[in-house]
């Protein structure tokens, strides 16, 4: 049986993309899940990561591969016939090239961080997964305790025939930190960020 695309996408830059789609790609791989990352934003800092994952310990324990807009189809079809999970992170933009990586997603991941920037910047990507019809999961990052801001994507998401994810990453520095060491926070050990991006990676799959 194929894999499923799971697509990873938000207009505006600095929303936890990239933090999002290799932490759960890594928790994925852990429950064993064969995992792959395919990386589609020119910046290229999935790649990045996956290279410094791959000297610091050896065996990243993901597949990894690159392609422009156009080419997502070509290699998520190849990548579906090995693996359960493609993840495909893409650059921060709502337009056009942004629809191949839209139409392969059996699940569009939408990472909001806590602006109301990156709320108004959702709009765009929810209009195209609407238009692919696509299902839209919004996942808040960095989120801080009592903030209104998830009133706010609540009030969006319903108007936009998207939900939002009941698990959350907090603003927390491991997140950062793991992801400039090549690792993940699930391999840190016990504790807070681990438990929730296995509490969103166990979540997404149950919807699929």
């Amino acid at each position: 049986m194929a894999g499923h695309v799971i697509t990873v996408a938000q207009q505006k830059g600095g929303a936890g993309k990239t933090t999002l789609a290799a932490n759960l790609a890594v928790a994925w791989a852990r429950a064993g899940r064969r995992v792959a990352l395919l990386d589609t934003d020119p910046q290229g800092s999935l790649g990045r990561w996956f290279l410094a994952r791959r000297e610091r310990t050896g065996v990243p324990g993901l597949e990894f591969s690159t392609a422009s807009a156009w080419g997502v189809s070509y290699e998520c079809e190849k990548l579906r016939r090995d693996f359960d999970l493609v993840v495909v992170d893409t650059p921060p933009k709502a337009d056009a090239d942004l629809r191949p990586a839209l139409r392969e997603a059996r699940v569009v991941l939408v990472p909001v961080a806590t602006s109301h920037v990156d709320l108004w910047a959702t709009e765009g990507v929810l209009d195209l997964c609407r238009r692919e019809g696509r299902e839209a999961l919004i996942v808040l990052t960095r989120a801080r305790a009592g903030s209104r801001l998830a009133a706010g994507v609540a009030a969006v998401a319903a108007g936009m025939g998207a939900t939002v994810a009941g698990a959350r990453l907090a603003n927390r520095v491991v997140y950062a930190e793991t992801l400039g060491e090549g690792l993940a926070a699930v391999e840190t050990g016990r504790g807070p960020a681990a438990e929730e991006v296995e509490a969103l990676a166990a979540e997404i799959l149950a919807g699929l």
